[in-house]
């Protein structure tokens, strides 16, 4: 660790250490503090919250910021989409069909809906269309990756000299209210309409007591981390192909499909090294699955620097307020409703609250709080993550022009 020029400096082994510390911590403010866990808090919140909070009280008092290398965080949030691609099977994906479309208009729909929230509330403090849609889909449905690609191009066409401050501070806000609503969403829809699962299924993140019980194997926990490197590297040659085309996209997005696409085209009895079936929906992918994302999410809230956001806070509170009461009011009128007023409708509600104001891996930890609690549901960890790891960046690539072009 070194501080140079008033920055503390977090290797790449403390930062990852730090995120495990922080996990746990979590766990341990979870189990003490009951409504945490009635309303479904992800574990990381709860640790990368406090932790952002001490981390701004030390600059406070010091004037030391606390910087981490976050490379080790990227590589977990591509495990964890690994795992999801290699739990995916063509079933599961085919009976996802209708519903994954009609989740997509409804998010297109929402999108739309943001950037004229967010365009309309900026107008009332004197900002023009292009700051405030830094408070719309590019920082909220896009989260901190789209707004840091956005905002040089909005400074330099547009004259809006601080639009990395407002698009990184509008993530980031965004990113603590999609924490914080998804479960407490679920937790409504399901006491007021008495939702159950309608069948008993494994849970694709995370692992029941049953299974904790019985224990989990050495080569089944390193078996299950080979499958993910194998599609790992075949999504990173997806990915560098893909760009040699001309479309970028995040390499979570290619290990995704690279999971999809080998779970579903080879054989789960091909012939391995390890000497064991493909590992789909096994409790050690499973477990990989929860780890990796918790952490992943847990390093993500911890390295937030609170203290660069005070001077935007009144515009973007405004702005994160509006968009807040929408982003509830469409998830509890039209989501749940259209999705199939059931329990798998409630748990697609807890993850599009991920989606609409924070990032992919909000959406899941939402979804995983809420399923570890009440139950799996195999349909919502299909669609949630198809639509927004692959098609929101699409869409948004679009809409993100045309609202510049003409407001």
């Amino acid at each position: 660790m070194d501080v140079v020029d008033g920055v503390l400096h977090i290797n790449q082994f403390l930062t990852v250490t730090l995120g495990i510390i922080v996990l746990f911590v979590g766990k341990r403010v979870n189990d003490v503090v009951a409504f945490l866990r009635q309303f479904s808090i992800p574990e990381p919140v709860t640790g990368g919250l406090l932790f952002s909070v001490l981390f701004g009280l030390v600059y406070a008092a010091s004037g030391v910021a606390v910087e981490f290398e976050l490379h080790a965080r990227d590589i977990l949030l591509v495990y964890f989409f690994t795992t999801i691609g290699i739990n995916a099977s063509l079933k599961d994906l085919l009976a996802g069909g209708r519903p994954l479309v009609i989740l997509l208009v409804i998010t297109i729909a929402y999108m739309v809906v943001q950037n004229l929230t967010a365009i309309s509330v900026a107008s009332l403090f004197d900002l023009s269309a292009a700051e405030g849609i830094l408070g719309g889909s590019v920082s909220l449905v896009g989260g901190h990756g789209t707004a840091i690609a956005w905002a040089p191009r909005i400074a330099e066409s547009f004259g809006v000299a601080n639009a990395m401050e407002i698009g990184i501070a509008c993530a980031t806000f965004g990113l603590i209210l999609a924490s914080l609503m998804g479960g407490p969403i679920a937790k409504f829809l399901i006491n007021r309409h008495n939702l159950t699962p309608e069948k008993e299924e494994t849970l694709d993140v995370g692992i029941s007591q049953e299974q904790r019980a019985s224990g989990i194997g050495s080569m089944d926990f390193l078996d299950a981390i080979l499958a993910i490197h194998v599609c790992g590297i075949f999504g990173l040659l997806l990915n560098e192909g893909l760009a040699e085309l001309g479309l970028k996209l995040p390499l979570f997005v290619t290990c995704l499909f690279s999971g999809i696409l080998i779970s579903n085209l080879v054989p789960k009895n091909f012939p391995r090294l390890s000497g064991r079936t493909w590992p789909t929906r096994t409790p050690a992918m499973a477990l990989i699955a929860d780890l990796s994302l918790g952490t992943f999410l847990a390093m993500s809230l911890m390295s937030m620097q609170l203290w660069a956001l005070i001077d935007l806070a009144g515009p973007i509170f405004t702005i994160l307020s509006a968009q807040f009461a929408i982003a509830v009011a469409v998830n509890i009128f039209i989501v749940f409703r259209v999705m199939g007023r059931n329990y798998d409708a409630a748990v697609v509600c807890s993850g599009f609250g991920g989606i609409s104001l924070g990032s992919t891996p909000t959406a899941m930890a939402n979804m995983s709080a809420v399923t570890q609690r009440y139950g799996a549901s195999r349909l919502a960890f299909i669609i949630v993550p198809l639509v927004c790891a692959f098609f929101i960046d699409l869409v948004n690539a679009m809409l993100i022009p045309f609202f510049l072009a003409n407001f």
